[in-house]
Order: C-alpha cells, then structure tokens, then sequence
C-alpha cells in the first residue's frame, strides 16, 4: 500500500509538472497563445505567418503575431538565441520558462522549426501543390518539448512542378533552388553565359577549346583555362555579378554541357598529362578565382570529362566541387553496379581533396519522362553513400515534370530524405499514397513493388536515356503490363466517387499507357481495336489533365499521338521494300549493322528514342542499295531521318537516290537537300522524292552526306556527329 501511495504522488507529479510546461494554443476554437517574433527578420517573420495561416485553419483560432514585445509565459518566441550545436537551417524547438522557443541556425531554420511542430502536433503532411493533410481540433495544447534538428545536407534541391503554384509547398519539403544562393542565377553550364561565344568568340577564338586542330568557339565549346587573358576577363564579370547581388556568397562557374569539348591546346595538354585528367586545368583556374576572392565561394562541375579528380592540386576550400553522376545506371544503388563503382571511385578520390561537395544524382528518364521508372528502392542508400564522402549539397534530379511516373510522390520521398536519410523509404512511399491516393493506395503500391522485382529480376539496367521498348521482355512484359493494368482499373473503381482522386490515379496510369503504344508500335502483331482505344484515351488524357512535355526536348503528347497515328498505325499505301534486301556500300557503325540489314525494311517505324529500328552513321557519310528482288514500278523513294540533337543525332546534309535494273548502270531518281536545324524537339523527317511518272527498277541506291562534325553551335562542337535513318519506303 505504501509502494502505491508513494507511485501515486510521483505520479500526480510529473502530471503537474508536465502540465505546468505544455503551451495551450487555442481552446473551443479562440487564441490562448500568442506568436512573437523576436527580431523583424523576413525569414523569422514567414515562419509566424506560416504558424499561424495553420492553426488557424485547424483550430479556427487566430493566433496574435506580435513583434518588438516581451514574450510572456504561453508564448511562442520565433528567433530565439538557443543557436549552440546548430547549422545552416538547423533548429531547436523547446519549451523554457512557460515559453516555446523556436531558434534557428541560420537561413529558413526558423521555417523549418516551425513546419516541424506542425507535422508533429496538428498533423500537417504536405503532399502537393495546395495538397496537404491537416488535424481538425478547435482545442490544441502542446506538450512540453526540447528537440533539435540539423539537416543532413546544408543545400537539398529536387524537381517538382508545383513549387511556383505554391510557395509553401517547397517550404514544406524544406527543398532550395538555385535562385537562393547562387549570385546572378548562374547556377552550372555558365561557361558561355559569363563570357558569350557570339561576342568573343570571332574576336578570340584563342579563348575557347582547341579541339581536332584547330580554336572552336561557340557556345557549347569551353574555356582555354591556361589562357591568363580569358582568366582576368572572366574574374571582371564575376566581380561585376557579385557587386550587383550583394549578401549572394556563391556563383557557378562551370563547363558548358558538353563532352569531350575541353581544350587540347599544347599548353592544356600539358596540365592534363601532368593531372592525369582535365579536371587539373579546371580546379587549378577555380582555385585562382578563389584566391582572387577569398569570401566568396566558386561552383565547379565534375561532370563527364571533369568527374575523375586530378592527381596532383586540391580545390581550395572556398571552391565547390559539384560532382554529377549522370553515366550511372538505376536499377540498384551505385555501390551494386559497374557504373556506380566508376562514380565512386570518382567520388572518393574527390573526398580525399575536398570538404565541400555538391552531388548532382539522377533519378530521370530525360527521353521518355512519362515512362515507369522504379527507382525508389536506391535512394536512401545512394543518399546515405554521398553523405559519408562529404557531400554538403545535394541535388537530386529525381523527374517531377507533371504527368511523369509518380512525379508527385518522387519530389515527396526524397526531399524527406534529404533532410533525414535514416528514415524508411517504404514508409514513406505508403504514407504518400494514402494521403494523395485515398482509397486507391493499395493498388497502386502493389503496382510500385511488382515493377520494382519485375525490374531487378530482367536484369535489364534502368538508365537516364531509357525507353519502354528496353524492357518489353522485362518488367515491362505482356504478363506483367496485364497486371499492371488490373491494378489499376481496381484503383479506380476504389475512387469512382471522387473525382480529385481518380484523377490523381488516371494522371499515375499514363507511364502505363504510354508503355503500351511505344511498345505496341514494335511489333506487326497486336490487337488493333485495342491499341486505338489506347491512344485515344491517352490522348483524352493528356489533353484534359494538361501535360506539356513527354521528354526533355519538350515534344508535346498531342504532337506525339498525331505522329502515332501518322507513323504507327496501319497505313493504305504498302510499302515495296517491305522486306528488301540491304546491301551495305559505306556502312553504319558496327552496333547497328546487322540490325539496320532487317529494321530498314521491316515496316516499323523508329520512336523517339533510338533504342531499336534507327540505324546510325558518325562522323561519316553513308550509302546502301535495297534490293527489291524483281522489277517493279513505282514513283516515290522515301527515306526517315531522326533529329534529336541532345544525342548528337543531326539530320544530314542531303539524300541522293538512284536506281537501276541490273545494279550497274543507275539512273538518277532525285536528291533532297536538308536545311540546318538547331530546334530542341525530336523530329522524324522524311526525304522524300516523287517521279511525274512510273519508273522501273530493281535496285534502289541510297547515298547519304552526313555533317560529320558537330558545327559551333551544337553541344559537340569539334566532335563527330551522328545521323540516323530508319524505314526505306518505295511506293
């Protein structure tokens, strides 16, 4: 009985105690705290209006937001000192005197602190633009609370289309973008932005790369880094960017997005010999601008060219080595795949010079955005591995274009693990889903699991350049799609009654859709009836949800499925060399030989991406005969051409087109000349010849001139150039 009588007191106690330390916000929905901001910073001041925009909304209570005041017992006080232990936009949350204080390391801490005690104690989970789930309480007292967070990386960027629509929203995720922090918005690729090709570049060609014999300026060439003239011209624009962005301490300067373009000029080859990599010319330039300013701190890239360090200088530590993984493959962590090894042998060496690490990863499919991409499985680990070799910064280029494969879940789960690796990827995919899917989440994680084992069971890599058609034996399989697509007709049946969440759930089956059509369009055996049902629901689709691009050329859907139905659908007209036999006379490159003998006449048309169908040529012209077999009458030659300069595919010169009867004497059947093309989008163009009247031949001789040469404006300038050619139509 003593023993329980003595429990009892203690715990009577604590309970006072406790009580005594809790701060009562709001009560039958009317204020009992007040917020006050202890110094009128912007930042400072956000966070109280942040504060109190949501408990308003929860609780119906507005709270006061006071400033200049004495906080007082009950009060929350943004912007208190209790700073130790604390950095860039770290923050502690605890109750002291009756009073919640809130103090930040330094930037959005504050922000951050604050988005913290609402997740925690009104229940706020922000999952989209203007989507976010909230407690409903008119009554809310905290509990008396002493934490403190730091976040894993001092700079957490990621994609996601709804952080201009919102501005809470990237707040929420605590994400950054480039604007933030880097002076003048140079923010990597700024070589030519700093010092434009088109102004210096006819003037001193000197200053760009030395490439294949001879100065290459233009706009994609880099810097002649030895150059001391280039050097003091470019430290006069920094200087002047910086004075124009005053309280801005960092600005990129970095190697136009390009590779192999870096200088061979005799005095840069001389560093790289000696640096055993090019990256030895560009940190030794950085270090002298990081000499030349000491408080400012310089972005560099170690990006293609550049990701190997040198063997001999060290980035100062005012210099930030911005180290990119974009050759690496997805489907396992890099530590689990050749390529990853490569990067983190990169990465190490990197570690071994420098503290200050900027790790640009990949997680996109630039080429088909709208495309599954399981990836989810390897972005804690490979967050986990940049951490441990120094990495301070972090940009996670995860594919949050709108209408791309879980766009919306991709900005969610890894901006969460930006900020705390050690949390469970898998949980928080299934708290997204319920908050975002409802009823429908179920379904959809099955989904996500079934192509993740799918994926690692092919054994086909996932890559940023990937294609549907990669995997139609793999994950994405006959057997497997079917599944998939149960999955989801039970997904929206689960949400048929509310419109917002079916059409979330319709916007997350479009990567399925747009797998079918680009995996239907491969082969001559399909349901026709079911593929035009196909296409015209995504077409529906697309239309009605508004999504802009399919890949990072900008080519629209609409555009897509005009050229689908143009390209891919059975056409009246047959085609005379269906079939035909190819004879090489100057070959495409090896990879594509054998296969070019059959695609260039198997009637399929080749898609965006070159990973079946297109047969290609670099730094080379080309020519072939298709033989026919017999004689035959016809009035069109027509050949396809691919324009996608982000590959280095450019359209060629000119086709000529001949023929003959007996493979030796040829008749000329006409010429098509190519004008230069720098647009963005992927294009099929066709060459196209058409007689006034019938011709009769066997053989028809196709020759080709390639650019060969990337020219000044194109990213591989100095560099060979492809063209790629698919379907031979003679009609």
């Amino acid at each position: 009985m003593n023993l329980f009588r003595h429990l009892l007191a203690l715990l009577l106690l604590f309970s006072v105690w406790g009580a005594g330390a809790q701060t009562p916000l709001t009560r039958n929905g009317k204020p009992e705290a007040r917020i006050v901001v202890a110094q009128q910073s912007a930042t400072d001041l956000a966070a109280a209006q942040i504060l109190q925009r949501f408990v308003r909304e929860s609780t119906g209570a507005t709270l006061p937001l006071l400033h200049g005041v004495a906080p007082r017992k009950g009060d929350i006080l943004i912007g208190a000192s209790d700073t130790e232990g604390l950095t860039e936009d770290g923050f502690r949350l605890r109750t002291q005197d009756g009073i919640l204080r809130i103090s930040s390391g330094g930037d959005k801490g504050s922000v951050y602190g604050v988005m913290t005690l609402l997740e925690r104690h009104l229940g706020l989970d922000y999952f989209a633009a203007g989507v976010y789930d909230l407690d409903r309480n008119q009554s809310v007292t905290l509990p008396a609370m002493d934490c403190a967070e730091n976040p894993a990386f001092r700079y957490r960027q990621s994609q996601g289309y709804g952080m201009a629509q919102d501005s809470v929203y990237r707040l929420a995720l605590r994400l950054e973008e480039p604007r933030d922090i880097f002076a003048g918005g140079l923010w990597v690729h700024t070589f030519n932005r700093l010092l434009p090709a088109s102004t210096y570049g006819a003037e001193h060609p000197e200053y760009y790369s030395f490439i294949n014999g001879e100065r290459r300026p233009g706009r994609a060439s880099q810097w002649c880094l030895t150059n001391d003239e280039l050097f003091e011209l470019a430290a006069a624009k920094i200087d002047s960017i910086f004075r124009a962005n005053p309280g801005m301490k960092i600005i990129s300067v970095s190697q136009n997005d390009s590779n192999f373009t870096y200088c061979r000029c005799e005095e840069c080859e001389k560093v790289n010999e000696y640096e055993g990599a090019p990256s030895g010319n560009y940190i030794r330039f950085m270090n002298k601008l990081a000499e030349r300013f000491p408080d400012k701190e310089f972005s560099t890239l170690a990006y293609l060219f550049t990701m190997q360090p040198p063997k001999h200088v060290k980035p100062l530590p005012n210099v930030n080595i911005m180290l990119c993984d974009i050759d690496c493959n997805r489907e396992v962590p890099l530590t689990d795949n050749e390529s990853g090894r490569e990067f983190i042998e990169a990465m190490e060496g990197w570690a071994a010079l420098s503290e200050n690490i900027f790790v640009w990863d990949y997680g996109i499919n630039f080429d088909n955005m709208v495309a599954p991409f399981p990836n989810f499985p390897i972005l804690k680990p490979n967050i986990e591995l940049f951490r441990r070799n120094h990495a301070t910064m972090h940009f996670s280029q995860i594919g949050g274009s709108y209408g791309g494969d879980f766009s919306e879940m991709r900005t969610y789960v890894v901006a969460k693990l930006m900020w705390n690796p050690e949390q469970d990827t898998d949980e928080l995919v299934r708290r997204f889903m319920r908050g975002y899917y409802g009823s429908a989440a179920p379904y959809l994680y099955q989904y996500e699991k079934l192509l993740e084992g799918a994926l690692l069971a092919s054994g086909q890599r996932l890559w940023i350049y990937d294609s549907p058609v990669s995997h139609k034996d793999g994950m994405l399989n006959a057997a497997c799609r079917k599944r998939y697509g149960a999955l989801f007709d039970s997904a929206e049946q689960a949400v048929a009654d509310d419109s917002v969440l079916l059409r979330r759930v319709r916007l997350a089956r479009l990567p399925l859709m747009y797998s079918n059509l680009e995996i239907a369009r491969t082969t001559a055996d399909r349901d026709l009836d079911a593929l035009v049902h196909e296409l015209d629901t995504f077409e529906k689709y697309v239309t009605e949800f508004d999504v802009k691009t399919l890949n990072e050329r900008n080519n629209s859907p609409q555009e897509y499925c005009r050229l689908y139905r143009q390209r891919y659908l059975p056409a009246a007209n047959s085609n005379l060399a269906l079939g035909a036999r190819i004879v090489w006379i100057d070959a495409p490159a090896e990879k594509y030989r054998a296969a070019g003998e059959k695609t260039l006449t198997d009637g399929l048309f080749g898609g965006a991406s070159f990973v079946e169908s297109w047969t290609g040529w670099e730094g080379k012209d080309g020519a072939f005969v298709v033989d026919l077999g017999r004689d035959v009458s016809f009035t069109t030659v027509e050949t396809d051409f691919l324009h996608q300069l982000g590959q280095w595919i450019l359209l060629p010169r000119s086709v000529r087109y001949s023929v003959s009867s007996d493979n030796t004497d040829w008749t000329p059947f006409g010429q098509v000349e190519f004008p230069e093309d720098q647009s963005v989008p992927v294009k099929f163009v066709p060459a196209t010849i058409t007689a006034e009247k019938n011709v009769q031949a066997r053989y028809v001789k196709v020759e080709i001139e390639g650019v060969k040469i990337c020219p000044p404006w194109h990213y591989g300038v100095g560099c060979p150039c492809w063209f790629f050619l698919d379907e031979v139509t003679v009609k």
